[in-house]
């Protein structure tokens, strides 16, 4: 077996000497020669245009994910059946003893019914305790006045940037705002409608902004007690609880240990969980638009069968020299083979240092810009370069290239 390996490795390296001379041994330039470096250089285009592309899709991505991480906590803690769960009880205190949680917060989360000077619409009522600002960076998204939801006197309440605007409402005004919920342990009574619904009032303290419609339009933060008045609920009974894990520790292993703890009854969702959909519509994004650009990487391969069928048919002279040499079909084939892969190597390596340096560029100068004005949040496109995207990409690009050296070279008999 030694003897056939050694025998084996010598024959690839003749192989790939005579591929590598026919590529860039020096000789005067014809069509043949023009074809293949037109094959390299689509192959290196579209390679850097997939670099670029995902990189600035991965930057969107983290963009997207810090506006989420200014109001989502690290982890999030949900019932698997029901609405709401009492945070008591000899596992919820031994919840506050595990190792990273440096914060644990309650929430009480229901649609109500906002009325401003008859206006009226739905809103996501999160009600938070006194922790809410320590445990998330709510108060760097503060568009107007200040965050507070009680002010030991009266209950305060938050409202995103997109709902202050459509329920007509600013910091400044001072009038109350009305919130009504259903009661829960009563019938509506048809003579008098009215008295089937729960009623709270609070005033504005401030406005935030996430960028995102699903918080901008629809959330108003309010003192979690007068979320419970409205529900009904008891003192301990919660909708979630929000984890802030210590800086330092692994987010993984806290999560692995709140699952193991609590039990199937709860769901704990990391930041991504959290967002699923969204992230879910990220990926598929990205997928797809890594199935185009390899449908492209693809078409620009058939230029590497055309130049290597023109090469085969010009070397014949060659083949023939070399078969009465000794040399096999199949070693034949292969010095083709590794002419194609050579080709595609080439373009690869080539495109990836391109894509790269683009990157590069843009990541600290920010040439290719969004737009002019304020209606983005970032001025020019974000980049963010991942190992596992470049090694991807250069799979993908080597493998095209090796199936399109390989359809001409079987033909070698």
């Amino acid at each position: 077996f030694g003897i056939l390996s050694t025998s084996l490795r010598r024959s690839m390296k003749t192989e790939l000497k005579i591929a590598w001379r026919y590529l860039f041994a020096k000789k005067q330039y014809n069509a043949i020669h023009i074809i293949s470096g037109i094959s390299a250089a689509a192959i290196g285009v579209v390679t850097a245009a997939m670099v670029c592309v995902l990189s600035i899709m991965n930057g969107f991505g983290m963009i997207v994910e810090q506006m989420f991480s200014q109001f989502d906590p690290d982890i999030r803690i949900e019932a698997v059946s029901g609405k709401s769960f009492e945070d008591s009880g000899t596992c919820f205190e031994s919840l506050r003893q595990v190792p990273g949680i440096e914060l644990i917060s309650q929430r009480v989360e229901e649609t109500a019914l906002l009325q401003f000077e008859g206006k009226q619409m739905p809103v996501r009522l999160y009600g938070v305790d006194s922790t809410f600002a320590t445990l998330t960076h709510i108060e760097d998204i503060i568009t107007g006045g200040h965050y507070e939801v009680f002010d030991g006197a009266f209950d305060r309440a938050v409202l995103g940037q997109g709902l202050a605007w459509h329920i007509g409402i600013g910091v400044q005004f001072i009038n109350p705002l009305h919130l009504y919920v259903p009661k829960r342990t009563e019938k509506v009574n048809m003579l008098r409608p009215d008295q089937a619904f729960n009623e709270e009032v609070c005033f504005i303290a401030g406005t935030f902004a996430v960028q995102q419609a699903k918080y901008d339009d629809e959330v108003m933060l309010v003192n979690i007690d007068l979320t419970r008045r409205l529900l009904e609920y008891e003192k301990n009974e919660v909708s979630s609880l929000l984890i802030k894990v210590k800086p330092n520790s692994n987010h993984k292993q806290v999560e692995k240990d709140v699952q193991r703890l609590l039990g199937d009854q709860y769901k704990v969702l990391n930041r991504y969980e959290q967002q699923a959909d969204f992230f879910r519509i990220l990926r598929v994004e990205k997928l797809l638009t890594t199935l185009l650009l390899v449908f492209i990487l693809l078409i620009a391969s058939f230029n590497i069968i055309g130049s290597l069928s023109m090469l085969i048919i010009d070397k014949q002279s060659d083949i023939h020299t070399l078969s009465h040499l000794g040399a096999s079909s199949s070693m034949i084939r292969r010095i083709f083979l590794f002419e194609g892969w050579l080709i595609s190597t080439l373009g690869a390596m080539v495109g990836l240092v391109i894509g790269l340096i683009i990157c590069l560029i843009q990541e600290h100068a920010g040439i290719l810009k969004l737009g002019s004005g304020t209606e983005y949040i970032i001025s020019a496109y974000p980049v963010a370069v991942q190992g596992i995207d470049i090694l991807l990409v250069a799979f993908v690009v080597l493998c095209l290239g090796f199936l399109a050296a390989w359809i001409p070279a079987k033909s070698i008999k």
